[in-house]
């Protein structure tokens, strides 16, 4: 079956409005290089939206009606955003849900140490990475510090021009014949991945003294000790802004497009819904996914369902379980994550034409897992057939896709926890070349389309 490359069906004015959302996109991924910072820019746009904290209405006990905009701050680390629409909760809602969180680098707990006049820090790394990439690159340091007192430190570093620039050191070619000897996946090994953060003596001190140095920069700059790390979330992440990518712009090459860019897209579509939606309309930004869901901010917690209840509860005279779990099952969603683009420089690990194309539009995956379908969500044809129906009808260039040939490897989504309330789920996104590198590109048109697949699926879901 054809499937058509989307630039080729644009005019003038539409070519505009990608490209207005490719800068909107960039700003969004360059000040959202940590989940943290994305659920910041995400209820910053979305007061300026009108939105207001759910925390709020409930404290006031505020009845909500059709049309009120909600949203709810986990933990600052997942985000989700509630258009309130004219069917009861009971119908269902129409969910966009995507993941903010990237692989990167993190600091551990107790990490500083010198080692032969170089101060160090010592890392885990988060995600599935080939780690090898991450070596010999300009890195910089986002997150927070909590102090004792309850103060929370913001950092950044590494961003600014100005800034300067940190990383991990990799041995020199001339010396690398029993590295190059080695598998990739045991080239740079995961205690290797400690980050050179001074170079430089504190004068006067004798023991350890470019340690103490960075402990000086540290207490001057942010009044933070040493023992402060021990309640700080500090991640590496590649330094600089993202770029156009390819002679043409076509492109964008930056880092976290895995699983920014169906976040923003997500972002983008509920906050240009009609006044009031027939059904109530969610974007959900979860944390944790790339590691498994876990945790209170992963998907695996309870708070898109807590939320369904609290809203259940202003919506409705009286809160009924039995309305809640209808409610769940009702639900229609996307599970907005993205997808390996088809790369011809490595085709013998794709099936091409069940790959997804650059350029060729939002992609559908009706299961994702690996190999036998391990882990998947499959989504049932009824399903698919009326979004098919839907892309069509909005003018949306789509695609389906799988991850890859059938015993070379896989992934998952949110998708299968969702799927767990009864909800109908099918996983869409944008493909990706070079996903989990620390540089990762995509096609402008594919986010354009994902913008109005998922402003589509919303509205008439």
């Amino acid at each position: 079956m054809e499937r058509p490359n989307a630039w080729k069906n644009y005019d003038d004015e539409a070519l505009a409005m990608l490209e207005a959302v490719s800068v909107r996109y960039r700003d969004f991924l360059d000040h959202g290089k940590t989940e943290r910072e994305c659920v910041t820019e995400t209820v910053a746009a979305a007061q300026k939206a009108g939105y207001v904290d759910l925390e709020q209405a409930i404290a006031q006990q505020r009845a909500l009606k059709p049309g009120d905009k909600v949203y709810v701050n986990c933990m600052g680390k997942a985000v989700m955003l509630f258009h309130l629409g004219e069917e009861p909760l009971e119908k269902g809602v129409n969910i966009v849900g995507a993941h903010i969180d990237s692989p990167r680098i993190d600091i551990k707990q107790n990490p500083f140490y010198e080692a032969d006049d170089i101060a160090y820090a010592d890392t885990h790394y988060y995600g599935g990475i080939k780690k090898y990439q991450w070596v010999a690159r300009a890195m910089a340091l986002h997150g927070v510090v909590a102090k004792k007192d309850g103060t929370l430190v913001n950092i950044v570093v590494g961003e600014d021009e100005n800034d300067p620039v940190v990383g991990i050191s990799d041995l020199l070619i001339h010396l690398s014949a029993d590295q190059m000897s080695k598998k990739a996946s045991e080239v740079v090994g995961g205690e290797d991945l400690d980050i050179i953060l001074c170079g430089r003596p504190l004068q006067g001190e004798e023991k350890e003294p470019v340690k103490a140095l960075l402990l000086k920069l540290l207490k001057e700059r942010y009044d933070i000790e040493e023992n402060d790390m021990l309640s700080a979330e500090i991640e590496a992440v590649p330094a600089g802004k993202t770029r156009d990518f390819g002679l043409d712009r076509s492109m964008l090459l930056g880092y976290g497009h895995d699983d920014r860019v169906c976040a923003y897209a997500s972002l983008e579509a509920i906050l240009t819904l009609p006044a009031v939606p027939r059904y109530t309309c969610c974007c959900l930004l979860a944390d944790k996914e790339e590691i498994g869901s876990v945790g209170a901010t992963g998907m695996r917690a309870h708070y898109f369902e807590n939320a369904m209840a609290e809203l259940i509860a202003l919506t409705t005279p009286a809160y009924s379980e039995l309305t809640l779990r209808r409610a769940l099952r009702a639900c229609r969603m996307l599970s907005c994550d993205v997808s390996a683009g088809f790369d011809p420089l490595y085709a013998s690990a794709f099936e091409k034409k069940n790959a997804a194309l650059m350029g060729h539009g939002v992609c559908y995956n009706k299961f994702t897992g690996s190999r036998g379908k391990s882990g998947s969500n499959d989504a049932n044809a009824e399903f698919i057939g009326r979004l098919r129906k839907i892309m069509d009808d909005n003018n949306v260039t789509w695609q389906t896709a799988e991850l890859g040939r059938v015993d070379v490897g896989g992934g998952g989504t949110i998708a299968y926890i969702c799927a767990l309330y009864g909800m109908e789920v099918i996983d869409s996104g944008v493909p990706v070349l070079s996903m989990h590198a620390p540089q990762e590109i995509i096609n402008k048109a594919d986010l354009f389309e994902a913008v109005k697949a998922y402003r589509a699926f919303m509205i008439e879901g």
